[in-house]
């Protein structure tokens, strides 16, 4: 079965003012140009797996241009265009869709409610130059990876109420978060991979970047992590330290966090950001 990506067709492919045929690329492009190279790798080396990405471009009415923008990108084997009705969850549902991107935080917040990884995707005004052969994604922790339960803490009892809460609770798993099932799809692929010899040269890479410290909050996301059979390529606790620093070196397709001050710190070193409405 494939693994299905939503996206608003605005984030690929950007309609030019005054013109109703020209496209420019949008912030997603080369995030859809890595998840193409990761289905070159899986193709090669599970040729008859139908386990590959697939992106479904949506829009309200049919656009013969984008069609042609698509084939323009050799993209026809990957994106498809979807019609949507009203019913713009239940069309996600039935497609299986594991990840939805918008330009709409409306429609995002109706997504996650039901259930389903979605995030706002907001765009830098100097990208950072990203891989294109290998796809790199960054996740926060709380209220993404993880459930909002911490956060939860931290809001109504400050720092000092947080900590004590992670080292009354350090031997308890958390619970998942809106993105646990991305995140696990992500390594189900990369260890499928990483099973044919590609380690160092695995085309798929996940990291953990959160402002969890390095004693009590870390051992208990890993050992969430752990429990879902889930091994990051990096896990990075700052111990609430800036995420610009990091994210910069990273250079990722992608980076989901709930809080918009870390959205706006990826923004500044160039990351294409995703905001994800969960928090507290």
């Amino acid at each position: 079965m494939s693994v299905n990506i939503a996206m608003a067709s605005g984030l690929l492919f950007k309609k030019d003012e005054g013109s109703s045929s020209s496209e420019s690329l949008g912030p997603a492009f080369p995030f859809v140009k890595a998840l193409k190279a990761v289905n070159v790798k899986l193709k090669e080396n599970y040729p008859e797996s139908q386990e590959l990405f697939k992106v479904k471009l949506l829009v309200e009415k049919p656009l013969g241009s984008l069609e042609g923008t698509i084939h323009t990108h050799e993209l026809e084997e990957l994106v498809t265009v979807l019609n949507v009705g009203e019913d713009l969850v239940g069309e996600l549902k039935s497609d299986n869709i594991v990840l939805y991107l918008s330009d709409s935080e409306t429609l995002v917040k109706n997504v996650l409610d039901q259930g389903i990884a979605a995030a706002f995707m907001s765009t830098p005004k100097e990208p950072r130059e990203v891989s294109e052969d290998q796809l790199h994604v960054v996740f926060d922790g709380d209220s993404v990876l993880f459930s909002n339960e911490s956060d939860s803490v931290f809001k109504n009892t400050g720092l000092t109420g947080y900590l004590k809460h992670e080292r009354d609770n350090v031997e308890r798993l958390m619970n998942p978060g809106p993105f646990c099932g991305f995140l696990k799809v992500l390594e189900k692929l990369k260890k499928k991979l990483q099973d044919k010899g590609l380690l160092k040269n695995c085309p798929i890479h996940t990291y953990l970047v959160t402002a969890r410290d390095a004693g009590c909050g870390s051992f208990r996301a890993l050992n969430t992590l752990h429990s879902w059979a889930v091994e990051v390529d990096d896990a990075i606790f700052l111990g609430g330290s800036p995420k610009g620093p990091p994210l910069k070196n990273i250079s990722p397709h992608l980076f989901f966090d709930d809080q918009l001050h870390h959205i706006e710190a990826a923004l500044e070193v160039g990351t294409v950001a995703c905001h994800v409405p969960n928090g507290p």
